[in-house]
């Protein structure tokens, strides 16, 4: 407990003055809803936390740093309050100045709007963060599954050389197809934006990590490390447009959306800083994989979404725990199985012979 409160207790004093703020200002029922949306956004944010470990982990101590300073600004501020009003300038053929005007002074038209255009986000960050799974999965040097039965097969497919390429074209061709005509435009655009930028970002980080690897550097740096901040700023985004869209629900204050959901991405950034210093992914073997299923599981949700079926976010969050709880429990088994064998044959090594 200690060590958590060490690590921790920056975001807990912040948490606490801007709920405070909010009900001092705003009043209780502002304070309730603003506890509620920062609960929401760091349970669903669970996942996305491991992953990017996964790639900070990877990165120099000043990028981490970046990541933590430069990478909330843009978290809170350009992701969550501008980028939304950004989209629905775009869709509505406003200027943006209308629609932050309309965002600060008419937040029940403004969050009509951004609903209006459910479908370009859904349509993106479906896609998106479907790719993170496929390349996690569809990936030949794969060595650790957790579910083997699913896993194992995954990493055969990854033997073939174009078999992502072939997977995510079938999957925008279905989509496309069962799209009302409608929307097939401006979905298709936007799942080709989010195929486009996740192919980018990711050939991008591979290459200069390759250049890294044969320079024998050990922590990425330059541009192999913005590569890898760019890709991680995109993947926030992901997870988060959509509870932009959802908060809505709760409510129409867009300083209260901002204010819940910007805590939220605090205590995400920390607990991703918390997982590289503690070496969690080593401990965890099989916690990768638990977040990639459920980011997989997230990706089908957001692409349900386009045809009007849509999970309560208390639902998406549960299965998204289920997911890493799961994993974390199966990798301390595995620990603790490993642990039994070692031992077992260190006894059977030390027995004096006849």
């Amino acid at each position: 407990m200690k060590q958590l409160l060490a690590h921790y207790w920056p975001e807990l004093v912040i948490t606490f003055i801007v709920w405070a703020l909010i009900g001092w200002k705003m009043g209780l029922a502002a304070f309730f809803i603003t506890v509620v949306l920062s609960m929401l956004e760091i349970t669903l944010s669970a996942d996305n936390a491991v992953i990017n470990s996964r790639v900070l982990v990877k990165m120099s101590p000043l990028w981490q740093r970046l990541f933590m300073t430069v990478g909330i600004l843009i978290a809170v501020f350009a992701v969550r309050f501008a980028l939304p009003i950004v989209l629905v300038a775009i869709a509505a053929g406003l200027d943006t100045g209308s629609v932050l005007q309309l965002a600060l002074n008419d937040p029940d038209a403004y969050g009509h709007k951004l609903h209006d255009i459910a479908h370009i986000i859904d349509g993106f960050g479906g896609i998106f963060l479907f790719m993170v799974a496929l390349f996690f999965f569809v990936d030949r040097r794969k060595t650790t599954h957790w579910l083997p039965i699913l896993e194992r097969p995954l990493t055969h497919i990854g033997k073939i050389r174009i078999s992502k390429v072939i997977v995510v074209g079938l999957l925008f061709v279905a989509l496309e197809l069962l799209l009302p005509s409608s929307e097939r435009l401006v979905v298709g655009v936007a799942m080709a934006t989010g195929i486009i930028i996740y192919s980018l970002l990711h050939g991008i980080t591979f290459l200069m990590g390759k250049v890294q690897e044969k320079n024998e550097l050990q922590k990425q740096v330059g541009w192999a490390a913005f590569a890898s901040f760019l890709y991680l700023e995109v993947l926030d985004a992901s997870f988060s447009l959509d509870g932009v869209v959802g908060a809505f629900a709760l409510t129409n204050n867009i300083i209260i959306i901002m204010a819940g959901l910007g805590i939220g991405a605090l205590w995400v950034r920390t607990m991703t800083i918390y997982l590289v210093r503690h070496q969690t992914l080593v401990k965890y073997q099989y916690l990768e994989s638990g977040a990639h299923w459920a980011i997989f599981a997230l990706s089908m949700v957001m692409m349900l979404k386009l045809f009007g079926i849509e999970l309560p976010e208390l639902v998406v969050g549960t299965i998204g725990l289920v997911f890493i709880a799961g994993a974390v429990v199966s990798s301390i088994r595995a620990n603790r199985k490993a642990l039994i064998l070692t031992a077992k044959e260190k006894n059977n090594y030390n027995k004096p012979n006849g």
